[in-house]
């Protein structure tokens, strides 16, 4: 693809960016097996491993978790109040969109207490085992501390797409805004009202500025990480797009990432256009 060669011109030393459609098609540009620090990328990988939870009756959505009166949902949705890093309580929970790395801390630690296992083993057997992500580590903080490589995020990001390892119903969830019409700060882009999440994926809308491209759905939903990596899916499009650097988000990629996914956006589409003609 054309477009996915838009990243040899990014100000980084090294960068790999991959398409996969629903219908399981892969493009990708760059080494898919080079690992790379995640990064917040991290959290959608950690939620998923929530939803395996839930599915196997070991926690609950609404189940107490986190500081008074919060839940795992809340914590999932960055609404718990917890500050963005340590356990400064800064609101009360559902009261606003406080993003918070030490949330999803917690959460694994909830997990760690109900299932009986080492978080970072469980999010092994639930989520990477399953999808073949054989590249895939958690070294550290469950806000940030994942490894990965493109090859291992495609898995994830077809998952997403078609997802088997949860049901239907879980994923619509967890793509559904939670706690709708709280605003906060998405870190990079400022105040946004709303500041629309699901469970563990941020949710596009209508935000702007924003780190996916002007023609990805409202629908759009998935994370970006600070080490330069971001992975979105549109549902709109049935498309997911990756792309994994070692140069830490900045001024960089806030000029770079937008028109990249339109570029994607528009080549898939008129292939898609040209197939079917």
């Amino acid at each position: 693809m054309r477009s996915l060669e838009m990243i040899r011109q990014w100000p980084v030393r090294h960068a790999v960016a991959a398409v996969v459609t629903s219908d399981g098609a892969v493009a990708a540009e760059g080494d898919l097996d080079r690992v790379f620090p995640l990064a917040s990328v991290t959290k959608p990988l950690v939620a998923y491993a929530a939803l395996v939870a839930l599915e196997e009756g070991a926690i609950e959505l609404d189940e107490p978790a986190g500081p008074p009166g919060a839940t795992v949902r809340h914590l999932l949705a960055h609404t718990s109040g917890l500050a963005f890093a340590g356990a400064e309580v800064l609101a009360a929970p559902g009261a606003k969109r406080i993003y918070s790395s030490s949330g999803f801390e917690v959460l694994a630690a909830h997990l760690t207490e109900r299932t009986g296992i080492a978080f970072e083993e469980y999010l092994r057997e639930a989520v990477f085992a399953p999808l073949g992500m054989t590249a895939s580590v958690l070294a550290g903080s469950a806000g940030h501390g994942g490894r990965s490589t493109a090859r291992d995020l495609l898995a994830f990001a077809a998952e997403l797409l078609e997802p088997r390892v949860i049901s239907a119903a879980t994923h619509a969830e967890a793509i559904t805004v939670q706690f709708p019409d709280r605003y906060g700060v998405l870190p990079g882009y400022g105040v946004q009202r709303p500041n629309d999440w699901g469970l563990g994926f941020e949710i596009r809308d209508g935000k702007s500025p924003h780190w996916t491209g002007a023609t990805n759905s409202p629908r759009t939903y998935g994370h970006f990480g600070q080490s330069g990596t971001f992975l979105w899916v549109d549902p709109e499009s049935a498309l997911a797009c990756l792309a994994l650097t070692d140069e830490n988000f900045g001024d960089w990629s806030r000029a770079a990432w937008p028109p990249f996914s339109d570029a994607v956006i528009a080549e898939m589409s008129r292939a898609g256009n040209t197939a079917a003609k």
